[in-house]
């Protein structure tokens, strides 16, 4: 194949600037701590199966039967 000199490749020289651009813009303006995928980070913690029982009895979501059962079930 017949080649054109230092011209050979210069339809192609446009696009390693685009990548490289595309690459930084999406590093400034995806936001700090936030991850590229678009979820919202890693999830927090809820505690241990105690924690959750406990916060669930002091909102009132179970009854003071249903506390002392699961806390049982849960030793």
């Amino acid at each position: 194949m017949w080649t054109y000199g230092p011209w050979d490749m210069f339809p192609w020289m446009w696009l390693f600037p685009l990548i490289f651009l595309g690459v930084i813009l999406l590093f400034l303006f995806r936001g700090a701590g936030r991850p590229m995928c678009g979820g919202r980070g890693t999830p927090k913690s809820e505690g241990s199966a105690r924690d959750i029982l406990d916060r669930r009895y002091a909102r009132g979501e179970i009854t003071r039967e249903e506390y002392q059962r699961m806390g049982k079930d849960l030793e």
